[in-house]
């Protein structure tokens, strides 16, 4: 089977999944109005369990083609794509991770919102990183491209998780006066999975930056903490 009989078997899998409805409830979910941080994206309208089913399916589909998935003006098929360069990326040895692993870096554009970013991150730029240097995740936190920085921070979930936190806190100490609040919803997120692990580490953080740090980033770092502490810090900020 060529690339692009694969290519349209999938997109034909994926289309007898839609659920009549949902393309416009997703759209309005992922903000996709002028303006908004979705601006422009299209859906089909299927939900993400039958997004994974057919990327179990399609789970050996070539890289080349995956990238082409990549690049697609359809949410769905983006993020099957990534679903599969996962399971590609975990099953790989050394010189497929990397080849995934670049394909990625080169179609960040298309990793163009907060699901997309959250599901992959971790598992590619992350996983990749962890044996070595991570100085590239500090240079797309610097970046212009929200999506970038929302990249840099979720890929230290992989080493959070780990028991790993030190790039997670410098990221996100770095991401403290960001503009946009999709960044200050997964700076606090990555926080409040530090606390899990070690709710010193993350006190520490929080006693050092909560009173400048913005209101929705807080409330998602403290969201595990006891009440009265969590109230504690809440009064910090005007």
């Amino acid at each position: 089977m060529s690339h692009t009989k694969e290519i349209s078997a999938l997109r034909s899998a994926l289309k007898s999944r839609i659920t009549p409805g949902k393309a416009e409830i997703l759209q309005r979910f992922f903000k996709t109005g002028p303006g908004e941080y979705g601006e422009g994206d299209r859906f089909y309208g299927v939900v993400v369990p039958d997004q994974r089913k057919v990327a179990r399916q399609f789970k050996t589909l070539a890289l080349p083609a995956v990238e082409q998935l990549l690049q697609s003006a359809f949410h769905e098929e983006r993020l099957t794509a990534l679903f599969i360069l996962i399971q590609q990326f975990e099953k790989g040895e050394l010189a497929a991770k990397k080849r995934i692993y670049q394909t990625y870096v080169r179609n960040m554009k298309y990793i163009n919102n907060w699901d997309l970013v959250d599901s992959s991150a971790p598992h590619i730029i992350g996983a990749w990183l962890e044996q070595r240097d991570r100085s590239q995740l500090y240079e797309w936190a610097d970046s212009d491209d929200l999506w970038q920085r929302r990249i840099a921070m979720l890929a230290t979930f992989r080493y959070i998780k780990n028991g790993e936190f030190e790039d997670a806190l410098n990221i996100a100490g770095k991401l403290l006066d960001d503009s946009h609040d999709l960044i200050h919803k997964a700076v606090g997120w990555m926080l409040r999975e530090i606390g899990k692990r070690d709710l010193p580490r993350e006190i520490q953080f929080l006693d050092r930056h909560a009173a400048t740090m913005p209101r929705t980033m807080l409330r998602y770092a403290i969201e595990k903490l006891p009440e009265p502490q969590r109230q504690a810090y809440l009064k910090l900020k005007p």
